[in-house]
């Protein structure tokens, strides 16, 4: 292999073409409308422009993709993780093209993909699951039988998805018409299938995985555990490796378990055995994701190998370059989102105004934005990953707090202010945090995020930094400025400087009057109630998806709601007015 397409965006994007190029092979991008001028773009040795900003336009259109490898000359196809990273018609479509698919083949993610077929798998391995059903629901009442099987809480879950899309928890009876209606609406949206199943929702839970890499000659093997516990609406916001809660015993069960899984299934190249940690410290599996981890970064922090290197190799029918590992020290990855954990880690999409990274010894930063760089709408809300390294777990989170106070982003919301207070929690500092600490254990009210001062859009205006000192001490003050005018009878001297970015008015849930209002941009996709309704406080209006992500907007007060002013459907804009209760 000399070319290969790179099929995504973003930091995997950023991540797998630095790989590629690295091998001595050609990298080539894939774009969207608005990922012109993306960092993706602008690393690959060529890119190739694919469609519209929705990504089934763009990232998800299988006919586009494969058109610009045949027109660009590639001779393989690397899926990164989403979009069509997991769709076993897209692995099949590729290697039916004469390409060679960098991934497991479409048996095995169609197999391992289905999470109720990836149960049976595991079955069949004998390793046990999570208690639950072994075939998917069509209606309700087969749920609600589940749910007086198990008893509550139950896991409602997409079997075609993963992330935490399609998944919702369900503590009794009065919430299940809902929450299966919402968790079928989601895996439809994002899956493109509304099936779904249902597990006993386990309580305070570790949630482990096993990275392994299967080659085309047999040799499989595994590369250590990662502690995803820290999440948010079951998606992830810190893993680690090594687990601060796992013995050798369990190690050598969970790496042995999942290698018994993936050769059952007849997997080959890198994928992620995911497990549940009960409070009795027994595994059960959950899923496997058969594609590159986003958190893959702190495995190779610890092991030393590259796991794209590595999926490269296999691909290319090379064995692997080792055949056991020895890990050293601890690794931390921080996902750095577009979300303002100050409003229950609501969307931020917006320009970047400024981006500043930390480095140093054992930091490591993939990101896939910088200065400048809009985050969509239209896509995945992740913005970087920041991963440190430490001789042992007190270390790691020591360079942990020294980089994140380093990091600096402006212009949208970011979760790096909530990382900031998790390594100064003291479960996670003592490693007994689960997967609902960050609800259930975590007071986020010190949080905030100061509003970016609006200026005013008939100004022609442009930044300016000056350095002052007071008592002795340097400050730097940036502040925008009418621009600076051309001498006559010559061009300016003056430095060239950026342009101020358009600044949206700030955002607003609701107001004192009864006035609902869009939290942020995108798609209303449930009208609760209909013009004339009364609702009480506190009950939901409306769902709005944004960066695929649900989030519901609710009545600010009791009344009837005289104005309502959108349909299912219908995109809206930041700040736009929605309903009206009085």
């Amino acid at each position: 292999m000399r070319s290969i397409l790179v099929a995504n965006r973003g930091e995997i994007a950023v991540r797998v073409i630095r790989g590629v190029q690295e091998m001595g092979m050609r990298a080539i991008a894939v774009y969207s409308e608005i990922d012109r001028d993306a960092v993706h773009v602008q690393r690959a040795d060529e890119a190739w422009h694919i469609g519209g900003a929705p990504a089934a336009e763009s990232y998800l259109n299988i006919d586009a993709i494969l058109g610009v490898a045949a027109e660009a000359g590639a001779e393989a196809v690397h899926p990164g993780y989403g979009f069509l990273a997991e769709n076993a018609e897209f692995a099949r479509r590729v290697t039916e093209a004469g390409l060679v698919w960098i991934g497991p083949g479409p048996e095995a993610i169609t197999s391992m993909g289905d999470k109720i077929a990836s149960r049976a798998v595991a079955q069949s391995a004998g390793v046990p699951g999570v208690p639950g059903t072994l075939e998917t629901l069509t209606d309700v009442e087969q749920a609600r039988e589940v749910a007086a099987e198990y008893g509550y809480p139950i896991a409602i879950k997409a079997a075609h998805g993963g992330g935490g899309k399609g998944l919702r928890v369900v503590r009794s009876e009065t919430d299940l018409d809902e929450s299966f209606e919402a968790a079928r609406r989601e895996a439809d949206a994002y899956f493109a299938n509304p099936e779904v199943y249902v597990e006993k929702y386990l309580e305070q839970p570790h949630h482990i995985e096993a990275q392994i890499i299967i080659d085309t000659h047999g040799n499989g093997v595994f590369l250590g555990e990662r502690d995803c516990s820290m999440q948010r609406r079951h998606q992830k916001l810190i893993e680690e490796t090594p687990s601060p809660v796992m013995n050798d015993k369990q190690r050598k069960a969970l790496g042995k378990a999942a290698l018994s899984i993936a050769k059952a299934a007849g997997y080959v190249n890198a994928g992620t055995v995911e497990f549940l940690l009960d409070r009795d410290g027994e595994l059960f599996f959950l899923e496997m994701n058969t594609r590159l981890q986003v958190e893959h970064t702190v495995t190779e922090m610890v092991t030393g190998i590259d796991l794209v290197h590595e999926q490269l190799r296999v691909a290319m029918g090379e064995p692997l370059s080792f055949s056991s590992v020895e890990s050293r020290g601890h690794a931390i990855e921080f996902r750095v989102n577009a979300e303002n954990p100050a409003t229950g880690f609501l969307p931020s999409p917006g320009q970047i105004i400024d981006y500043r990274e930390p480095g140093g010894f054992g930091v490591r930063v993939d990101s896939g934005y910088e200065a400048g760089s809009t985050v969509s709408q239209y896509y995945d809300n992740l913005v970087s990953k920041l991963i440190v390294w430490g001789r042992d777990r007190t270390e790691a989170l020591t360079r942990a707090r020294r980089a994140i106070a380093e990091y600096e982003i402006a212009g949208i919301a970011t979760t790096l202010p909530f990382h900031r207070l998790a390594v100064e929690s003291e479960a996670f500092k003592a490693g007994t945090h689960h997967t609902r600490s960050v609800e259930d254990e975590m007071d986020l009210s010190s949080i905030t995020h100061p509003s970016a001062a609006q200026i005013p859009e008939d100004e022609e205006l442009e930044e300016r930094r000056m350095t002052v000192e007071v008592g002795g001490r340097r400050f730097v003050v940036k502040l925008w400025a009418p621009e600076a005018q051309a001498p006559t009878g010559g061009p300016s001297r003056a430095t060239p400087r950026r342009r101020p970015p358009k600044l949206s008015q700030p955002l607003h849930s609701a107001s004192d009057e009864g006035v609902v209002t869009a939290p942020m941009q995108g798609t209303i996709v449930k009208v609760h109630h209909k013009a004339g309704d009364r609702v009480e406080a506190g009950k939901p209006l409306f769902i709005l998806e944004a960066m695929k992500m649900e989030n519901e907007i609710r009545s600010p007060n009791e009344g009837e709601i005289v104005d309502l002013r959108v349909q299912t459907g219908d995109k809206v804009a930041s700040g736009a007015v929605l309903a009206i209760v009085r």
